[in-house]
């Protein structure tokens, strides 16, 4: 008998739903540079009252099936938005470990993420947590677990993304539509504790997350537990409102960047 898994058999039929994952989080928002996080939300996503970024750094168990778990580590940045009344953060960074759970995120979902190197400790109370490219460690995020907080474990969250296809012939345009798409998470946690710590961001060409300092920690905590993922296209936008944001989505450590004046101002 003849096969060819180049092409999906009739048997193997992907579900549509998302994929069910068990998680140990650190989860934070930070007050950051009211100018950078105004040049760096796209249309047509509302700006928070606060310039706010939210992470989260997760040791993440992927439930692939009921024989098959992976396991990886994943940090998730994005800016507190919203879009037509729904709460969320517009998704400009993801990093994580695996071919796959990369590939699959960009392509299906418009996900900006990144093939990493992470890790992900917890001695006691006490977690460290960090994000590696190129050699670089340019992210890290530690702090001792106090006590439950009073948040709700069982929730739903929203991250904002872009889905398209680099233009062919000019890498500054697009192939076909431009999506906005959202990410619907069903989080699920039977821990979620106050956290005391600090975040260091350093230099890096290839992922500039110090180019959004930490000016105040507004909230931390560790969270266990599961979590649904899903997503669903909210529009189609003009690729020039996300085009200029493309460059993230690469290893480009030639790009300059945007300069910003004193006022603010390109």
């Amino acid at each position: 008998m003849k096969r060819l898994r180049y092409v999906r058999g009739n048997s193997s039929a992907r579900a549509a739903g998302g994929l069910n994952n068990t998680v140990r989080s650190i989860r934070a928002t930070y007050e950051t540079d009211a100018d950078v996080y105004a040049a760096l939300l796209p249309k047509p996503l509302e700006a928070a009252d606060r310039p706010e970024v939210w992470l989260q750094m997760a040791h993440v168990a992927m439930h692939v099936t009921a024989e098959r778990t992976v396991e990886i580590g994943a940090l998730t940045v994005g800016l507190n938005c919203s879009f037509e009344g729904t709460p969320g953060a517009y998704c400009f960074h993801m990093a994580m470990e695996g071919e796959s759970v990369v590939t699959g995120g960009r392509e299906r979902f418009g996900e900006p993420k990144k093939i990493a190197t992470t890790s992900f400790v917890k001695d006691g109370n006490k977690v460290t947590a960090t994000c590696s490219r190129h050699g670089i460690t340019y992210f890290t995020i530690e702090g001792e677990i106090g006590a439950d907080n009073a948040n709700p474990k069982q929730f739903k969250e929203h991250l904002f993304c872009y889905k398209a296809l680099q233009g062919i012939t000019d890498p500054n345009t697009f192939d076909g539509d431009v999506f906005l798409t959202r990410l619907n998470w069903e989080r699920n946690y039977n821990k979620r504790a106050d956290m005391t710590g600090v975040i260091t961001l350093a230099e890096s060409a290839y992922d500039p997350l110090v180019d959004l300092p930490v000016k105040r920690i507004l909230n931390m905590e560790y969270v266990e537990g599961s979590t649904v993922t899903g997503g669903q296209i909210l529009r189609t936008v003009p690729g020039e409102w996300i085009a200029h944001q493309w460059v993230g989505r690469f290893d480009d450590p030639q790009n300059t960047g945007l300069v910003l004046d004193a006022s603010g101002q390109s």
